[in-house]
């Protein structure tokens, strides 16, 4: 269940097994966003756009119906255009002597000379002032279910404005998003969207929520504080997709801005957080347990990559790790690689290896353990763990039944955590 924007390289036409009318339908309905440099260049005839739009890996999930669809209301702006109308002052940082400073954003704590940027690429030293480059800066924007991001307990049913910019603080080898989380400002056109904008926009597309999503939104944090303000005032809620890898403060004062987080527990091994990742184990449990503190709601999802971090005795520490540091409560997503960036030597995680991750995470005792981005499967479902019901019915991102009622299970009243509508 990952968050993947169709890039600027991807449009090309498709040799459909379908016939055009039902290929393009079936486009239309398939949870895929679009960069704002698409939208903006669509033509005007609806088909023509949805056809080159089209990947060839869309015909094997085709029949995946989840219901989301491009923002509207949206244009681009060129990739060359002043960056004076994206730049704010940094929030969380020092000034040295020399005119040099060190960002408290994330945990890296870049030391950077005036002139130069961090390690994100989009956090730049002017001068002896800290500027983010990226405040308001969209360079994509989709209108996604929230079960997508994926949130299982956290408004079921709903749709979100999910949006981007560029950025990010660690280099994934199994990145999904990588054109643009590992891009800077400049490499890709974007829509200035000021926070009031994007209030008005998720309302204009009828969603009762905005998400911070697709590259990480740590790096952009003035923007995602201030647009999740100007969301919750006008009513909505705000939730962010998150890597975890951030400093304490920043970190304390975003549970304050939003509504709920996700946080990808990449691994259980500072091993593969240094060669897979480019970040810290030991930081992201830390996060981990300021979120379950701090936030409204949090859940967890593992994407499981096959032979790095697959092995029953990570599974066993990761759960045990959990219980004892978060609660039995908390749900975790164990979900699906697919082969892509620097790992597509490595093939699609197994079902029956993430049906072996949730049995050991249930036998240490954890309550709401999902597979993810297993279309169909059983355990994407929401089953009481008192009465053993179903209580969420689930296909693909489409909510089909739901039996929670006032934040109990229907069933036996049995109180359900989370945040229901």
């Amino acid at each position: 269940m990952q968050d993947i924007p169709i890039t600027a390289h991807a449009y090309s036409s498709l040799s459909s097994p379908y016939p055009q009318d039902e290929w393009i339908d079936r486009v239309s309905d398939l949870g895929i966003s679009i960069p704002l440099s698409a939208i903006a260049a669509a033509p005007t005839d609806r088909r023509t756009f949805l056809k080159a739009a089209t990947l060839p890996c869309l015909a094997a999930c085709a029949a995946v119906c989840l219901r989301s669809k491009p923002a509207h209301g949206l244009a681009a702006l060129s990739a060359t255009e002043d960056d004076a109308q994206f730049r704010v002052e940094a929030r969380f940082y020092e000034k040295l002597p020399g005119k040099t400073v060190r960002c408290h954003l994330c945990p890296r704590g870049c030391v950077v000379a005036s002139g130069e940027r961090g390690h994100c690429r989009i956090r730049e030293n002017r001068g002896g002032t800290y500027y983010s480059l990226v405040h308001s800066r969209v360079c994509a924007a989709h209108v996604d279910p929230i079960e997508k991001k994926p949130f299982f307990h956290f408004h079921p049913g709903i749709v979100a404005f999910s949006l981007a910019t560029v950025g990010c603080n660690v280099t994934c080898k199994f990145c999904q998003n990588w054109e643009i989380s590992q891009a800077k400002p400049e490499e890709l056109p974007a829509r200035y969207m000021p926070p009031a904008d994007v209030a008005s926009l998720a309302k204009q597309n009828q969603c009762p929520a905005v998400a911070f999503t697709y590259s990480e939104p740590t790096v952009w944090n003035e923007f995602v504080t201030d647009a999740a303000d100007a969301a919750r005032d006008q009513g909505l809620k705000a939730v962010v997709v998150s890597n975890g890898f951030i400093q304490q403060e920043p970190l304390k004062r975003l549970c304050r801005h939003v509504d709920a987080i996700k946080i990808d527990m990449k691994a259980f091994s500072a091993k593969y957080y240094r060669e897979v990742v480019d970040g810290e184990l030991q930081t992201i449990l830390d996060a981990l347990v300021t979120t379950r503190k701090e936030a409204k709601w949090m859940e967890i999802v593992h994407l499981v990559v096959p032979t790095l971090n697959d092995g029953d005795a990570e599974f066993h520490d990761l759960a045990k790790w959990i219980k004892a540091n978060l609660g039995n409560d908390v749900p975790i997503h164990f979900t699906r690689f697919h082969p892509m960036f620097l790992l597509k030597n490595l093939p699609p995680t197994p079902v029956e290896t993430l049906e072996r991750a949730k049995a050991i995470a249930d036998a240490a005792g954890l309550q709401y353990v999902y597979v993810g981005n297993v279309p169909g499967h059983p355990a994407e479902n929401t089953y009481c763990p008192q009465c053993h019901k179903l209580l969420i019915e689930r296909a693909g991102f489409t909510v089909t039944q739901n039996h929670i009622r006032k934040g109990k299970c229907e069933y036996c009243q049995h109180l359900i955590p989370g945040i229901w509508s």
